[in-house]
């Protein structure tokens, strides 16, 4: 049974709920990506505000991968909250949203991949400022991401080291190491990497417990920031006026 609903209880699609605003002063651009199997892929590209007077800069960017049930242009307003005055991309997975297909690991990292080279080609985004952040599922997008492709950081929220080892502590009774499909291993990447990451979760999480982050963030090869946000579990973090304050200081210093 575990075998064949896995999907199922991984992936939780979510439907685009009314339409995505963005911050007073920012605009909003839709944005349709054709994956690498030609699956239809939809989000938004939410813009800061530009001082006509001023010489046109490239935009540094944050590229979002969401939890298992975020759909994530329902994000847009909070882009100035949480990155500050930043360009953020924020596509959703496969079957999420407007995106159409079906979600699998190997499918995500190669959309994540597409993503990426799409924003990378854009003449008002500079390639050379581009962040990660991944949230939970996200998490194990974000560091493929960033094992595949140059970014200047990479912002990990309630990470873990790899599904297996999650799915263990949950249900130690089952054979997960040979049930799993979806593994992202992300505790396989960890060492190699050498951008730097800020790791910031709940002392209180249930769902993915506080020491797989730790453990993601002992083993990752950069430099490292924590961030542990006691009384605060996984779906709440963001409440904590700390979380977004956390987020975009490290974004200063690093993006």
């Amino acid at each position: 049974m575990m075998w064949l609903t896995q999907e199922s209880q991984i992936f939780l699609a979510r439907p685009v709920h009314g339409h995505p605003d963005a911050p007073p002063g920012w605009s909003l651009e839709k944005v349709a990506i054709t994956a690498a199997d030609g699956t239809p892929l939809a989000g938004v590209l939410v813009l800061p505000p530009r001082d006509p007077r001023a010489a046109p800069a490239k935009l540094a960017t944050v590229i979002y991968f969401g939890g298992n049930a975020e759909e994530v242009t329902a994000y847009a307003q909070e882009a100035e909250r949480t990155y500050g005055r930043r360009a953020v991309l924020l596509v959703n997975y496969r079957g999420y949203g407007d995106s159409r297909g079906k979600p699998g690991e190997t499918a995500l990292v190669a959309d994540a991949l597409v993503l990426y080279d799409w924003a990378a080609k854009r003449g008002d985004l500079d390639a050379s400022r581009f962040c990660v952040h991944g949230r939970s599922l996200g998490t194990g997008v974000a560091v493929q991401l960033a094992a595949a492709r140059p970014l200047k950081c990479a912002v990990l929220t309630s990470p873990f080291e790899s599904f297996v080892a999650v799915g263990r502590t949950h249900m130690p009774w089952l054979p997960v190491g040979l049930l799993l499909r979806h593994r992202f291993d992300s505790l396989a990447h960890a060492p190699a990497m050498k951008v730097p990451a800020l790791v910031i979760f709940g002392g209180a999480d249930t769902i993915i417990p506080p020491e797989h982050s730790e453990r993601l963030a002992a083993a990752w090869g950069g430099p490292v920031e924590r961030v542990r946000l006691e009384g605060f579990g996984h779906n709440d973090l963001d409440l904590d006026p700390r979380y977004a304050q956390a987020v975009t200081a490290f974004l200063d210093r690093r993006l």
